[in-house]
């Protein structure tokens, strides 16, 4: 496997706000993102641990750290996908989050795979 196995690692993101569970007068805005992660590369990988960096409108900033996604650690062979949805709360209606997932081959070697900035928005669903 190349050195730039993190390029190999299609992560694609669909969020939506939860007017429902949001009390925007509480300052609290619900959205839910959903992520669709593909092993591109030519062996298999788990996906170990996760790091997101949560922003809302006032730069305030959640960190969360993390074993897995969702309370596993998918293991994915070579062209191999595994989707989820979770959530966050801001306490504004437009926010944006960012982060890694880190991963191990078989052989042991980690890498990091970079979760490009999505926003989080009241007003439309981001895809």
């Amino acid at each position: 496997m190349t050195k730039k196995r993190h390029q190999e690692i299609r992560i694609t993101i669909e969020t939506s706000y939860i007017e429902e569970q949001s009390v925007p007068e509480q300052a609290r805005f619900v959205f839910s993102y959903t992520i669709h992660i593909q092993n591109g590369t030519s062996e298999p990988v788990k996906l170990l641990r996760r790091h997101w960096i949560i922003t809302d409108a006032n730069n305030k900033i959640q960190e969360v750290r993390g074993e897995g996604v969702v309370g596993v650690q998918p293991y994915l062979n070579p062209e191999q996908s595994f989707t989820y949805t979770s959530g966050a709360i801001l306490e504004t209606p437009v926010g944006c989050m960012q982060g890694s997932y880190y991963f191990i081959t078989d052989d042991g070697i980690e890498f990091e795979a970079p979760i490009p900035v999505f926003r989080l928005s009241t007003s439309v669903t981001m895809h």
